[in-house]
C-alpha cells in the first residue's frame, strides 16, 4: 500500500503538471505549424541583382521565408501565377486579398481552402498585416510538401545531395529581382545513442534516490541531484533561446520578447528546474517534492515536446543540430531522474515516519 504523504504528493504533482499543459495549450499557437524538425535543409544562396537593404533567410528550421526591406523604397514579392502577393517597405508589410498564395501559405501544408475572392487575375486588394519591414511566409518554392522523399532521395538516403534549386521573384518598381536558394535532404541522424544516453543518465540520477536521507552520504546524493537538474535547467534555457532565435527575433529585444510570448512556457521551465536545483543544493525542507515536481515539468515540456530533434538532422534551433540534441538529452536525463530520486526519496521518508510512529514508546 502507497503511504499517504506519498499519494498526497502524487496527487499534487500530477495537478499541478495538468495545470501547466492546459495553460501552456494556448501559447503553443505560436508558430503552431513550425516543424518540431527536418531532414530538409533550406538556405538563401543570394538576392540578385544585390540591392543595399534588403535581406532574406530562412527561419524555423527552413519552413518559412524571411525578407527584410531597408533600401526606402517598396518591394512586390510575386506568387505562384505571379501576381503581387506581399508587398514591403518602410509603411509595414500589405498581402493582396486576391492573391492564392496568401491562403496557401498559411499553413506548411499549404492546403487553406481558396476563398472565391482569390483571383491572380484581379487587381490586388491590399490589407496590412504588419507595420515594420520584415516579413516571413511559407513558400512553397522553398519547401518540399510531398509525404514522400523525392526520388534520388529514395534511392540513396544515406547521402546528403542536392533536391532542387529554387527562385522566389520580386518587384522593385519595374524592376524584377530574385530570392535565390537551394533545398537539400540530409540524412538523420540515428537516435539511439542520444536515448542510450538518456537512459544511462536518468539511471545514475535517480539511483541516488536510495541513499538513505539521514546520513551525511543522502546529503550529497541530495545536493547532486539538484546540481544535475540545475544543469538540465540550464540546458532547457539554452535550448528556448536558440529556439527564439531561430523563429527569427533578432537582437536581444526581440529575442526577449520571443521568449516572454512564444516560448513563455518553456522557459519557465528550465528557470524552474534551476531554482529548485538550488533549492535542493540549499537542503531546504521539501526539496524532494521540488526535485520531482520540476523534475517531471522538464521531462514533459522540454524532453519529451522536443524529442524529434534526436531524429532529425535540422531541428528548430539556432546553432549546431548536435548541440541541440545534447541540451534535449540532458534535460531528459536531468529530469526523468530528478523524478524518480525525489520521489524515491519521498517514500522512503514517509516509510521513516510511520515506523516512527509504529514503534512502541518506553
Amino acid at each position: 500500500m502507497i503511504p499517504a504523504p506519498l499519494r498526497r504528493a502524487g496527487l499534487v504533482v500530477t495537478a499541478a503538471l495538468a495545470a501547466l499543459l492546459a495553460l501552456a495549450t494556448p501559447a503553443s499557437a505560436h508558430g503552431g505549424d513550425a516543424p518540431a524538425g527536418t531532414d530538409y535543409r533550406a538556405e538563401v544562396t543570394g538576392i540578385g541583382p544585390a540591392r543595399p537593404g534588403l535581406t532574406a533567410r530562412m527561419v524555423e528550421a527552413g519552413a518559412r521565408l524571411e525578407l527584410t526591406n531597408r533600401t526606402g523604397a517598396d518591394i512586390e514579392v510575386l506568387g505562384y501565377s505571379g501576381e503581387p502577393y506581399l508587398r514591403i517597405g518602410s509603411g509595414g508589410v500589405y498581402e493582396n486579398s486576391r492573391s492564392p498564395a496568401t491562403y496557401l501559405n498559411r499553413t506548411l501544408a499549404g492546403d487553406t481552402p481558396l476563398p472565391p475572392e482569390a483571383d491572380p487575375a484581379a487587381a490586388p486588394a491590399w490589407r496590412r498585416i504588419s507595420d515594420g519591414p520584415t516579413a516571413r511566409w511559407h513558400d512553397q518554392r522553398t519547401l518540399w510538401l510531398e509525404s514522400e522523399p523525392p526520388a534520388q532521395v529514395a534511392a540513396d538516403p544515406g547521402r546528403e545531395q542536392r533536391v532542387r534549386d529554387w527562385v522566389v521573384p520580386l518587384r522593385a518598381g519595374t524592376a524584377t529581382v530574385e530570392v535565390r536558394g537551394t533545398l537539400d535532404w540530409v540524412p538523420p541522424p540515428d537516435a539511439y545513442p542520444w536515448w542510450v544516453a538518456a537512459t544511462l543518465g536518468f539511471l545514475v540520477i535517480g539511483a541516488a534516490g536510495l541513499v538513505p536521507a539521514g546520513t551525511a552520504t543522502g546529503v550529497r546524493a541530495l545536493r547532486g541531484v539538484g546540481a544535475l537538474l540545475a544543469l538540465g535547467g540550464a540546458a532547457a534555457v539554452a535550448f528556448t533561446v536558440g529556439k527564439a532565435v531561430d523563429t527569427g527575433a533578432a537582437g536581444a529585444g526581440g529575442v526577449l520578447l520571443e521568449l516572454l510570448t512564444g516560448q513563455l512556457w518553456t522557459l519557465l521551465t528550465g528557470l524552474g528546474a534551476l531554482a529548485a536545483g538550488g533549492y535542493a543544493l540549499a537542503r531546504r525542507p521539501a526539496a524532494d517534492f521540488a526535485l520531482a515536481l520540476a523534475g517531471a515539468c522538464l521531462t514533459l515540456f522540454v524532453g519529451i515536446a522536443n524529442v524529434a530533434v534526436l531524429s532529425r538532422s535540422v531541428p528548430p534551433v539556432a546553432g549546431p543540430p548536435g548541440l541541440t540534441r545534447v541540451l534535449v538529452t540532458v534535460a531528459l536525463a536531468a529530469g526523468a531522474g530528478a523524478v524518480a530520486a525525489g520521489l524515491l526519496r519521498l517514500r522512503t521518508a514517509s516509510r521513516a515516519a510511520l515506523h516512527t510512529r509504529a514503534a512502541p514508546v518506553r
